[in-house]
């Protein structure tokens, strides 16, 4: 029987690397999870945890004009980035040492060195020292791309995001998904002026198309400008600093920044995966099956770098399936189906389960209950933004089959309501379940 220098070596320390390695090494495994940059991944370092902190941050532009309209007597107010920042990259540094003690505290070994893969069992470190595993994981998740056009290098990604010295005055976001909706409100409500660039003319696919629809209509009347059908032709960088962005369909613009928000691509260039025999598919994530093995009997990979859902939460629950199936004697396997997603916008919309289209594309019919309405606290404010809550149920059987929402703390409700789609009720559950008023959330009782 061959000695291995580690049970189990995790390449990438992100959501699901440390959640395997963590409950690996609580089943008795000899674990060490390998990690170039930071513990805690692009969730914790550069994406959810420190994006979310900053739209936070965006909300109180219209929180404190609100405020008037309710009696308080707010003056005119400055913002200071440099503040934030700091603040929010304080929290960053927290959560990191957090997740960083809950390795050391569980017996695991971080290596801080960027580690690639030499065979099935084989691992080389950046300092040139080679270990052994009998089982390898790869968690090493997915980097932002950047389109080839002729001065991309002048652009930033939201990794950057985070590093600005300050507002740019005016940004140009290229991408219609949910981080350049999501930096769109962030700068919009910080002062700059946001003009988004899409390749197509619809933002945020696969959501819901009326309550996309809704949120592209609230961008545009808040002051965020769409072009749409533009494709990148070239960054130019003038002498006074700021960049001319030429597009195709469109007349060129001239900008403080750039941010691509094209997407992101798993981070498998160079790993040596191809040593192992590991197959990949045509976008370069880890071809898995529903053990989340690879082709290589003793290469698994969980996350983004997968690219099946790419969310936080389905890699850590990967990261935790894989530990309780191969060292915890409890096989495990993710559920798909039914999961909830969010865009933080502004407002954020949510949804689970089948959009309309899709359910009428998979049953050839489906009946749609929608509340439209505005909500109390816009009403006082003088504030014209709707909500939009729509339910899809079957035909047939009334089974919610989706929820889809848009306006104020939708995520935090949809949380909830998501239990009742995966757990198959029908609509009369909701009929029948007497309203919480006066709430936002009362809708999902009251949909007609």
């Amino acid at each position: 029987m061959a000695n291995y220098d580690y049970d189990l070596f995790v390449i990438g320390a992100g959501s699901g690397g440390v959640r395997a390695s963590r409950v690996a090494a609580a089943h008795g495994a000899k674990v060490a999870v390998a990690e170039e940059y930071r513990v805690g991944g692009t969730c914790v370092i550069r994406g959810c945890v420190p994006k979310k902190l900053l739209i936070y941050g965006a909300h109180f532009a219209e929180d404190l004009a609100d405020a008037r309209r309710f009696g308080w007597n707010v003056p005119d107010c400055d913002f200071d980035w440099k503040v934030l920042i700091k603040n929010v990259l304080d929290e960053v540094d927290r959560i990191n040492g957090a997740y960083t003690d809950t390795l050391n505290n569980n017996g695991v070994e971080i290596i801080q060195e960027r580690a690639t893969i030499t065979g099935p069992h084989g691992i080389r470190l950046a300092s040139g020292r080679e270990v052994t595993a009998k089982t390898i994981l790869v968690a090493v998740g997915a980097t932002p791309s950047v389109p080839k056009c002729p001065g991309h290098e002048h652009g930033i990604t939201s990794n950057e995001a985070f590093h600005l010295e300050s507002v740019p005055k005016r940004i140009l976001i290229a991408g219609a998904g949910y981080i350049a909706n999501e930096f769109a409100g962030i700068f919009h409500q910080f002062g700059a002026h946001v003009t988004l660039i899409n390749r197509t003319d619809v933002i945020l696919r696969g959501y819901d198309e009326q309550i996309r629809d809704r949120l592209l209509q609230i961008s545009m009347m808040k002051g965020i400008e769409f072009r749409f059908h533009a494709d990148f032709q070239g960054i130019e960088k003038l002498k006074d600093g700021s960049l001319k962005v030429s597009m195709s369909g469109h007349e060129p613009i001239v900008v403080d920044c750039v941010m691509f928000a094209t997407g992101r691509d798993p981070n498998t260039a160079d790993l040596g995966l191809e040593t192992a025999g590991v197959e990949m598919d045509a976008k370069g994530a880890i071809v898995v099956d529903d053990d989340n093995r690879s082709t290589c009997a003793s290469i698994y990979a969980v996350g983004d770098v997968t690219n099946r859902i790419q969310l936080t939460p389905i890699a850590i629950r990967e990261g935790q399936a894989f530990a309780d199936t191969m060292f915890g004697n409890k096989p495990t396997r993710v559920d798909y189906e039914n999961v909830p997603s969010a865009v933080f916008s502004h407002p954020p919309i949510a949804g689970v389960g089948l959009t309309e289209g899709q359910a009428k594309a998979k049953f050839g019919s489906a009946k749609v209950y929608t509340s439209d309405f505005r909500p109390m606290k816009n009403v006082l404010a003088g504030r014209n933004e709707r909500s939009l809550y729509k339910m899809v149920c079957d035909s047939e059987t009334d089974k919610i089959l989706g929820l889809h929402m848009i306006g104020p703390d939708v995520p935090e409700i949809l949380q909830a309501a998501a239990i009742a789609v995966k757990a198959g009720l029908t609509k009369a559950a909701f009929d029948q379940t007497v309203a919480l008023h006066p709430t936002m959330a009362e809708e999902l009782v009251l949909l007609r």
